[in-house]
């Protein structure tokens, strides 16, 4: 099988490792760390990939997102030509860790916990999540984003709820065995150490980046979106995203 991945590059070392070891032809295309603090401009971004991976030569079986809901910027993108297939995660903490029970066990108490990674760490101006970062219901997006989502009053509530009453001493570094870096790891440390936070070292795995590229798509993990359908997002943690065709309006 060929598959186009479309993925953020915070996940380039991961994603290299398992396509080094996937048994079907994997082309990717990586876009900058940090796009989805611009959640719009993202959605346009990869929209405009996607319609041009229906218009090249090469057929593919699927057009695969490495990439959560990031911020809402994946939600409303539309399968054009070939199905999207994308990992049930809010961002891409998910899929360093590897399964949204370990999202929901570490981060569903205080969402906007600080948190680092070794691919995410390595490239881009920051070493550590920050409150732009950290993202769930929607909380990467700019304010007027937020505003027109959820009303004035309830964006405004969100953002003193997660960004303030959800303070840490801590920095969460999850570590992947197979693609873990000493010096970058040292790197965490440091810069966590000069924040004043506990450095707490929770286990990462490639097995949503491993099965997103193996083909192996439970509907429990990945969301399959069919050609003309759009990526809704839901916000909660079992599903988290859902298709629908691309003419209904969201939400309704």
């Amino acid at each position: 099988m060929i598959f186009k991945l479309l993925s953020c590059d915070v996940l380039v070392r991961e994603v290299s490792y398992c396509i080094a070891r996937c048994p079907h032809t994997i082309r990717p295309v990586f876009t900058p760390k940090g796009e989805h603090n611009k959640p719009t401009q993202l959605r346009a971004n990869l929209q405009s990939q996607i319609d041009a991976v229906a218009a090249e030569e090469q057929n593919y079986d699927a057009v695969l997102l490495g990439y959560g809901l990031c911020g809402n910027a994946i939600s409303g993108l539309i399968a054009n030509k070939y199905p999207l297939v994308i990992p049930r995660a809010h961002d891409c903490t998910t899929l360093f860790l590897g399964s949204r029970q370990d999202f929901k066990c570490h981060f569903a108490d205080n969402p906007s916990q600080t948190w680092a990674a070794v691919g995410y760490s390595e490239g881009g101006d920051t070493v550590m999540s920050d409150n732009s970062t950290r993202d769930f219901l929607g909380l990467g997006q700019d304010y007027a984003a937020l505003v027109e989502q959820y009303g004035e009053e309830n964006a405004k509530y969100l953002i003193e709820t997660m960004l303030t009453e959800h303070g840490s001493d801590s920095m969460y570094l999850i570590d992947i065995p197979e693609t873990t870096v000493p010096e970058i790891t040292d790197r965490i440390r440091k810069a966590a150490a000069d924040a004043q936070l506990k450095v707490v070292e929770i286990a990462g795995s490639l097995r949503l980046i491993q099965g997103l590229l193996a083909g192996s798509w439970s509907p429990e993990d990945y969301l399959v979106v069919p050609p003309g359908h759009r990526i809704t997002g839901i916000y909660d943690y079992e599903e988290v995203m859902t298709a629908q065709p691309a003419e209904e309006r969201v939400g309704g």
